[in-house]
């Protein structure tokens, strides 16, 4: 219970409820006289990172690539002190991803520093940053990182005041228009520093990985051959 409750940390009651169902169909289909330790786990993965699809067939390039990708998340995750530690990494899809790391959740949190968000930044850029460093290309999925990415930035400089040119103000307004009280380039000025906390993040990414990067093509090679690797698993790789 306690394994489970950390992987729910911050759920509301009607998402634990839907973890709950969707557990108990799971079991089910599998013939369990009571819903197991294994199928409250995979109703997790499913209602947070969607429907596991066996189905669909990786060509060799997109296995790899996507490998790569996934081990650069949990490397940079696990070089950074604010970031929790890996769950689990896969390279089997689900929902729209190709892959997915996921991370213990641990505790409830009600607020997060500017270090954390930050480092943030960092973990989620761990993706593209492997794959440039590794692979020295990029591919479209890293998509959703870059969305999710920008809008922290975003919400660093423009609702919590994370930023020193700009300072400790709220620019998130109703009508463009009152964006104006704060000068004409403000917009310009928010442009320049988002793109700088992205940048920053990018190249500390990639400095880590570049770093480590034994442990890069090991993970990655892992995913490649078993397609899933657990949180014990992928702390042996720190043991050796």
């Amino acid at each position: 219970m306690e394994d489970i409750a950390g992987d729910t940390a911050g759920f509301t009651g009607a998402e634990l409820a839907n973890v709950l169902n969707e557990s108990a169909i799971i079991a089910t289909r599998h013939k369990h006289d009571a819903i197991t330790k294994k199928d409250l786990e995979e109703a997790v993965k499913k209602v947070t990172v969607g429907i596991e699809k066996q189905s669909r067939v990786m060509s060799d390039k997109d296995k790899r690539l996507t490998a790569y990708h996934e081990a650069g998340h949990a490397l940079v995750s696990k070089y950074l002190g604010t970031q929790t530690d890996v769950k689990e990494i896969s390279i089997i899809p689900r929902g729209l991803a190709g892959g997915y790391t996921m991370y213990k959740t641990n505790e409830d949190k009600y607020y997060i520093s500017k270090t954390e968000m930050e480092e943030k930044l960092v973990a989620l850029l761990g993706g593209r940053a492997a794959e440039k460093v590794a692979l020295n290309d990029i591919s479209t999925g890293a998509s959703n990182d870059l969305e999710v990415a920008t809008g922290i930035a975003k919400d660093m400089i423009t609702i919590y005041g994370m930023n020193d040119k700009l300072g400790p103000v709220s620019l998130k307004v109703n009508e463009p228009y009152e964006l104006q009280i704060f000068g004409n380039d403000i917009g310009d000025v928010v442009g320049q520093e988002i793109r700088k906390l992205i940048d920053t993040a990018y190249e500390r990414a990639q400095t880590i990985l570049l770093n480590n990067m034994d442990k890069l093509h090991q993970v990655a090679q892992r995913l490649i051959e078993k397609e899933i690797i657990s949180a014990e698993e992928f702390e042996e790789f720190f043991r050796e």
